[in-house]
């Protein structure tokens, strides 16, 4: 028999690990990234847009920027990138006077790089001189991810900078225009050269905080609270010495993963609407789904009914059909988020998604080895009874009895 200490250590164990795995979803991307050119640089940060990232080192007195700009998720061959300064330092118009790095990539090569002074919005980036001096312009290019290295000399007492990137497509060997996505259309923001902070120029920072916080909600709830809770009833109600207190867990775990989903179907829904060029169509029909599925539950709990009631057995059918189905689709639907999003804004949340499987892999091998160990339990307690029947009833089962004398 396991003891009370021994089920409150294996309950605080799954939290625990869920807790450890997760917090590899806050960290940095770019902050981990090693450049295959030894390079290494002051400052870096994670662009809100286009799967993007800045590296520099700045001297402000001397105004000297050496820059690394990598633009990752570039699959095809044929396709061009660029990073820009505009020298105007508004963000309502960036295209017109920016001061371009660009890269062409096409197969068989590495990228070209040169720079060019954007003058109207149809602009095909012809190569030519840029208003700022420049040296050690180059291009890398390893798998999907493109990479501009140069040192620009800005004037004296700069601190803060407008910027901006982009990729699109090739027309032969001349860049076209960019798609209009809003990923696209908000790739720019204001720079602090000193603090590496930033403002955005619209309401895409405000965009990927919220797509942020609708899968963290999601994953938590739906992804790993609720098949957590099905763990706890599953499994440590075998154990008597956790009874009731498995139940309290269970209902625990169950219901703030309902609240907590709820708030992440919220959010999606105003986030679906938002998200320009994203398609979210099966990600968020399977989402009203298990909203309606956990909503069923809820009122399950409210109606449960007691364990001598004639309704109980057909009840505990409806229980477990609506949840395991629930725990099912709630998987299925954030792999389909993951899917949506690496189809639009590329392998940004290639980390968040290992984690998450990370996550599930660990509940999976806690639920198997429980799987395991409870049935051991539950056959030694079976033979243990018959043991005990056999020895109250006797051999016939009518119990022993004294022999009469003839």
């Amino acid at each position: 028999m396991v003891g009370k200490l021994t089920v409150v250590r294996l309950v605080l164990a799954m939290f625990v690990l869920s807790s450890l795995l997760a917090t590899s979803w806050a960290q940095t991307t770019c902050a981990s990234h090693t450049f295959t050119n030894n390079k290494v640089f002051a400052t870096c940060r994670d662009l809100p847009h286009l799967t993007s990232y800045l590296h520099w080192t700045y001297e402000e007195s001397t105004g000297k920027l050496d820059l690394a700009f990598r633009h990752t998720g570039i699959s095809a061959t044929d396709r061009w990138v660029s990073w820009a300064i505009n020298p105007s330092g508004s963000l309502s118009s960036t295209m017109v006077g920016a001061q371009a790095l660009v890269a062409v990539s096409q197969s068989g090569g590495t990228p070209t790089v040169y720079t060019s002074s954007i003058s109207s919005y149809g602009t095909q980036l012809a190569e030519g001189s840029i208003s700022y001096n420049h040296t050690a312009l180059s291009a890398t290019r390893q798998n999907s991810e493109i990479t501009i290295y140069a040192t620009l000399t800005l004037p004296s007492g700069t601190t803060t900078l407008v910027h901006l990137w982009q990729d699109g497509p090739l027309s032969g060997s001349t860049p076209s225009m960019h798609a209009q996505d809003s990923s696209n259309l908000q790739a720019k923001e204001s720079l602090d050269l000193v603090s590496g902070s930033s403002q955005a120029g619209s309401s895409g920072g405000s965009l990927r905080r919220r797509r942020n916080v609708h899968g963290v909600l999601n994953a938590l709830s739906w992804g790993t609270l609720m098949p957590l809770g099905a763990i706890i009833a599953r499994y440590l109600k075998v154990f008597k010495s956790a009874d009731p207190a498995w139940f309290y867990l269970h209902v625990t775990c169950q219901t703030s993963a309902y609240i907590i989903g709820v708030a992440g179907w919220g959010t999606g829904l105003k986030l679906g609407s938002d998200s320009v060029g994203i398609k979210y169509n099966t990600h968020r029909t399977l989402g009203i789904v298990l909203f309606c599925l956990g909503t069923l539950q809820v009122f399950a709990l409210l109606l449960r009914p007691n364990k001598d009631n004639k309704y109980r057995f057909y009840w505990n059918i409806y229980h477990y059909a609506i949840g395991y189905a629930t725990i099912i689709i709630s998987i299925v639907n954030i792999f389909k988020g993951f899917d949506a999003l690496e189809n639009s804004v590329g392998d940004r949340y290639n980390d968040w998604k290992h984690a998450y499987i990370g996550i599930i892999a660990a509940l999976g091998g806690i639920a198997v080895l429980l799987e395991a160990y409870t049935w051991i339990i539950v056959l030694k307690r079976r033979n243990t009874e018959r043991k005990t029947a056999h020895g109250t009833n006797g051999i016939n089962g009518y119990g022993s009895r004294p022999q009469q004398v003839v």
